[in-house]
């Protein structure tokens, strides 16, 4: 391997270790949320891909030695190792949570409802309406009335996460359509609401939904189509979340379910954000539940030490959040 002799030999090496540490991130990422990368929103994958071309080239051993340069350009050198380690940091922490089961079971289609998939969304939709029309034809021509759901996953979580939570209500009648965020961060996904509405353009009503941060963004959409002519929003579901304005005149109307356990969305901040709901706003406590409970992707650092299985607080929020959406219409 070659030695740049433009740089002091500390520098180099500096350099060089940076650049192993962020394939081993890479590597790392790829080995423990393989699914995640694969079926999320391309976002990260293509990041991910940025960072193995830019420590390669780093590492690369063809490069021709640099003639000396001068200090000013050595501290041009430090600066960017410091921001390659702002890089890296940023890869490992954005590191998203993978779905496990039975989330996973519940993304393939059966004789109730029709998953289907694409780089931007999940979409559950009904199997058939009264007149036995295939789900399938109503996803992709758009004839699915009635109430949809529109779902943001929770910060870092994979949209497939949701799919067994969520499938009930699919079972019920009503199409799903869970966001791929990009690097799963709901603020970064401002438009997704509206690209699910064209999705289903037939849907006469929506319900917006979403987990912790999705929550809070789900607010906003909430907020803003609450008067649509076409497809407004009638109901907003919160999952161990609140928003972060005072939405406390929203005419939609709120379910919030919390979990009694919760480590990050805890009891006392979701008793707190009821100043920024409406007076008339539903809240459901989950006893025993823990915010990991939401979805199925695992434990979640920071979070409470459950009381319940988690297939019994699965059961208890699909049952709560299909009871809200039937009771804004079929």
């Amino acid at each position: 391997m070659i030695v740049d002799r433009g740089r002091p030999a500390w520098l180099t090496w500096t350099v060089r270790a940076v650049a192993a540490a962020g394939l081993l991130v890479v590597l790392w990422a790829c080995l423990t949320a393989w699914g995640a990368v694969v079926h999320g929103h391309p976002a990260y994958a293509v990041l991910l891909g940025l960072t193995v071309l830019g420590c390669g080239w780093a590492l690369w051993p063809g490069r021709r030695p640099r003639p000396t340069r001068p200090a000013g350009r050595r501290v041009l050198d430090v600066a960017l190792v410091v921001a390659g380690l702002v890089w890296i940091a940023a890869m490992a922490w954005l590191r998203p949570f993978t779905a496990v089961e039975p989330a996973l079971t519940a993304m393939y289609s059966d004789e109730s409802v029709t998953v289907t998939e694409s780089a931007t969304r999940v979409v559950l939709a009904p199997a058939g309406d009264s007149d036995g029309e295939a789900a399938e034809d109503t996803a992709s021509d758009g004839d699915a009335a009635g109430t949809a759901v529109f779902f943001r996953p929770g910060a870092k979580v994979e949209a497939r996460a949701y799919a067994a939570v969520l499938r009930p209500l699919a079972e019920a009648g009503h199409t799903v359509v869970i966001a791929k965020q990009p690097l799963a961060v709901a603020f970064l996904a401002g438009g997704a609401f509206d690209a699910a509405r064209a999705e289903v353009p037939a849907a006469e009503r929506w319900v917006v939904g979403g987990h912790s941060l999705g929550g809070v963004v789900a607010s906003t959409d909430a907020a803003g189509a609450a008067d649509d002519a076409g497809a407004p929003a009638v109901g907003l579901l919160l999952y161990a979340s609140y928003p972060a304005e005072d939405l406390s005149s929203l005419t939609p109307a709120v379910e919030s379910v919390s979990a009694s356990r919760d480590g990050l969305a805890t009891p006392a901040t979701i008793e707190a954000s009821r100043a920024n709901l409406p007076p008339s706003t539903t809240y459901t406590v989950v006893g025993g539940a823990v915010h990991a409970f939401f979805g199925d992707y695992g434990p979640q650092p920071g979070d409470g030490t459950a009381t319940i299985t988690h297939d019994e607080a699965r059961s208890r929020i699909s049952e709560v959040s299909r009871a809200f959406v039937d009771s804004l219409g079929r």
